[in-house]
């Protein structure tokens, strides 16, 4: 099977977007598939392009070799994740360039396009109808309602409603949709009338030969938190992670806990406000590291005794399931998860945390003493994560659930072809 993939986010860029793609490419490139991946000069989220890639931009298109995958590397405006003009011009600076490059590549059999972001689909409807093979459309978070979620839309302005517009067409127009969770199946049913059969779930997975447990010493030791209680946050520093909360819980702690150490690790957004919100108030029990490459993840993972996942309080929340969480809980760690809804039902189906109410600070403070205080229940809680993991969310199964997906899609349409000659 040869397979275009379409995605403005991959590797050396970080989270989860870039991740899925990679790793999902490289398991059907090695169960035989030849995969292409059409993607972006790697800018996100701070809008600088990496040395090694930067002379390479000046080409306008770039092709190298990841994997055994190969990727094509196209032109885009790179700016940082900040504002919204500027998503909207980085975003849609990939979609058009994308769409004429993807033109003089060889004909696949089957076109995926992933969000975020959602112009994606555009270049993936556009190259599969020039390209005359069926077009899946993979929505990772739902938009434009994400935006309204975020606050960087209302319902009424016109980027809600043109995002709106978007994506309507493309749920009339493709000729599947993948989504990562059944929530959304039912979402894209009730609210757009996307018919249940065009709709496939291939949840998310973990690469658990990467995220494992690991040995601690180390990394604590050049964190300088050996004896301490590790609290850690490890993600996008955005607007939907509602940071704030966590700051305000970290001046809590401080107060009465002085052993704890909260750790946060990325980049994003809102990074430089939250780290003034830190100095304001004066915290000396928070370290902010920079955005780490994907394989050095599971080390600063291990070296926490407690991993958070928080979300703002927003109904659309409860649709989702951060990469994250997975990833925290395939490395044995146990979590506090801020998030209602399907990751709540996760970690209390895994008895792998505790769940707190999104954005309530007295509750997220209280969960993290009870647990710096029983360091048994972290373990156990931890254990229990990664056999839950390790049975239903492994990145493998993820694959082979998606190919299966494929197969079906493309035989249908082959079966149609051939009723029709």
């Amino acid at each position: 099977m040869k397979i275009l993939y379409i995605s403005q986010y991959f590797p050396p860029e970080m989270g989860a977007p870039a991740a899925r793609v990679a790793e999902l490419s490289i398991l059907w490139t090695e169960a035989g598939h030849d995969v292409t991946v059409l993607t972006g000069f790697p800018n996100h989220p701070t809008g600088v392009v990496p040395p090694p890639y930067r002379d390479r931009m000046r080409h306008l298109v770039a092709r190298e070799r990841f994997n055994g995958i190969d990727v094509i590397r196209t032109l885009l405006l790179p700016l940082p994740n900040r504002k919204p003009y500027e998503r909207i011009l980085n975003y849609s600076s990939f979609a058009t360039s994308a769409a004429g490059t993807g033109m003089f590549l060889s004909r696949p059999d089957v076109v995926i396009a992933t969000s975020p972001q959602l112009l994606t689909g555009i270049t993936g409807w556009w190259l599969a109808r020039w390209k005359r093979v069926p077009f899946i459309l993979e929505i990772r978070d739902l938009w434009p309602e994400s935006l309204a979620a975020v606050g960087m839309g209302k319902q009424k302005g016109s980027l809600y409603r043109t995002l709106e517009t978007v994506a309507a067409f493309l749920y009339r127009r493709c000729d599947h949709v993948v989504v990562v969770t059944s929530a959304f199946r039912e979402a894209l049913t009730a609210n757009w009338s996307v018919p249940p059969d065009k709709i496939s779930v291939v949840e998310n997975g973990v690469d658990t030969n990467l995220f494992r447990p690991l040995d601690s010493r180390e990394m604590r030791t050049r964190l300088r938190a050996e004896g301490k209680f590790v609290v850690s946050y490890i993600g996008t520093m955005g607007m939907a992670q509602g940071l704030e909360t966590l700051i305000e819980a970290a001046e809590r702690v401080q107060a009465c806990a002085p052993g704890i150490q909260f750790l946060f690790v990325g980049q994003g957004a809102e990074k430089q406000r939250i780290a003034e919100l830190v100095r304001h108030k004066a915290l000396n029990n928070l370290l902010f590291v920079d955005q780490q490459p994907r394989e050095k993840i599971p080390a600063y993972i291990a070296a926490s005794d407690l991993c958070l996942v928080p979300l703002r309080n927003s109904g659309l929340f409860k649709t989702v399931l951060p990469t994250k969480l997975l990833e925290f809980m395939a490395c044995g760690k146990p979590v506090i998860v801020g998030v209602d809804g399907l990751a709540r039902d996760m970690v209390e189906d895994a008895n792998a945390g505790i769940f707190v109410k999104p954005q309530d600070s007295s509750a997220l403070a209280g969960a993290i003493l009870h647990l710096s205080r029983h360091p048994e229940l972290c373990s156990a809680l931890g254990e229990n994560g990664r056999k839950y993991i390790l049975q239903k969310f492994t990145r493998r199964r993820t694959a082979e659930t998606y190919l299966r997906v494929l197969e079906e899609v493309i035989g249908g349409q082959l079966i149609q072809a051939t009723a029709a000659a």
